[in-house]
């Protein structure tokens, strides 16, 4: 069966996409954590630590996306009221539980005797690795992307309320299983430094083509679903 040729278009990697404001923006934030590497002597924890601190972000920005989304549809306003704080209780819980295996297995809150993680120390793991700048770089990258692209270019007149409400999900399960994964090989190399700066390009790279894929596919209309 042939692909109609909007749907062959759109199945193919947009290259001009990695030049893209929001695309370049996204990597510069994402330098952080080399910067934190090389000259502030980061190991393993405060990198995974601080992608866990930009789900957050995430989380938040991703409440302002539904609640635009579609705005002509009135229908989805009602539905709104319900998936909004839905998404909110939820995801705040899946990632609480997340924070706490980070900062359990990384950050050495697991041991006898360690307080439970709370908003105290994570204001503190904050503060000692200095993670106030990378973490406001992280966020202004995700707002830029979402002026510029799901406000400026119009996505969220598109924009499905339910399919926004999935989207962090993926993203932080495929991210995370693999920087979690690659956190504990980074734990045993004889050269972390080297194992560090792998494993944020790895993370570099899983943004940029989930960056570019969201904003080519997942905003479609949803009634062109069935097409």
């Amino acid at each position: 069966m042939l692909l109609e040729p909007d749907q062959a278009t759109k199945d193919k990697p947009d290259s001009s996409g990695f030049l893209r404001p929001s695309a370049l923006v996204l990597i510069l934030a994402n330098l952080g954590p080399v910067y934190g590497v090389l000259f502030l002597g980061w190991k393993v924890f405060p990198v995974i630590f601080l992608f866990w601190l930009e789900n957050l972000v995430i989380g938040v920005l991703n409440v302002f996306r539904m609640l635009l989304a579609d705005p002509a549809n009135r229908p989805f306003w009602v539905l709104k009221l319900f998936l909004i704080p839905f998404f909110c209780v939820h995801f705040g819980l899946f990632t609480f539980v997340h924070g706490v295996f980070v900062m359990g297995f990384f950050g050495g809150m697991f041991r006898t005797g360690a307080p439970f993680p709370d908003g105290t120390i994570i204001m503190g793991f904050i503060r000692e690795y200095r993670l106030a700048l990378p973490i406001v770089g992280l966020a202004a990258s995700h707002a830029i992307s979402f002026v510029v692209n799901y406000v400026g270019e119009g996505e969220y007149l598109k924009a499905s309320p339910i399919q926004l409400m999935q989207q962090p999900y993926g993203r932080v399960i495929v991210l995370h299983i693999t920087i979690l994964a690659g956190g504990f090989l980074v734990t045993i190399l004889q050269s972390p430094i080297v194992g560090l700066l792998l494993l944020v390009a790895l993370k570099i790279g899983l943004d940029l083509r989930s960056h570019l894929r969201e904003h080519r596919v997942d905003v479609q209309p949803a009634l062109h679903q069935g097409d």
